[in-house]
């Protein structure tokens, strides 16, 4: 089952990739904030067609829960609106690479401190490398582009 969810978190981060090189060129023609718009108003379509036709009941209601688990729903607003600034800019590896970059430094405090009621998961060696890594491959990316910009120019 855990490599299922790897695996479909793997195409859930490839789709991501995709919505940022579309959403650019999208960007670029119609404006930043029609096309944030756009992304979330057919995504709440289908969101609550999902719902409607596939979601089981529940005795809890959006009302129900804590005010503060609300507001994780815009956090979607900034990451929309500055991947469609950014990619048109940096380009959709350098950007993409840059966005995972931020979830992995920001998902390790927040499993370290057990932040929003997550259980605690320390830093350690390891985790601590993967970051490293990451921002190594995020440097050598973004030097590549500025290379190959170079080159073509």
């Amino acid at each position: 089952m855990t490599l299922i969810m790897i695996i479909l978190a793997v195409i859930g981060g490839a789709t991501l990739s995709i919505q940022a090189a579309i959403n650019a060129q999208l960007g670029s023609k119609v404006g930043v904030f029609r096309c944030a718009f756009l992304t979330f108003s057919v995504g709440a379509l289908i969101t609550g067609l999902l719902i409607f036709y596939f979601e089981p009941s529940r005795a809890v209601t959006l009302i129900d829960v804590p005010k503060w688990q609300l507001l994780g729903a815009m956090c979607g607003v900034p990451y929309i609106v500055i991947m469609v600034f950014a990619v048109q800019r940096i380009g959709t590896a350098v950007a993409t690479v840059a966005v995972i970059f931020g979830q992995l430094c920001m998902s390790m405090l927040i499993d370290n401190f057990g932040w929003f009621g997550n259980d605690i998961i320390i830093f350690t060696p390891t985790r601590i490398g993967a970051i490293i890594c990451l921002g190594i491959a995020l440097y050598f990316i973004h030097a590549s582009n500025k290379a190959a910009v170079k080159t073509e120019g």
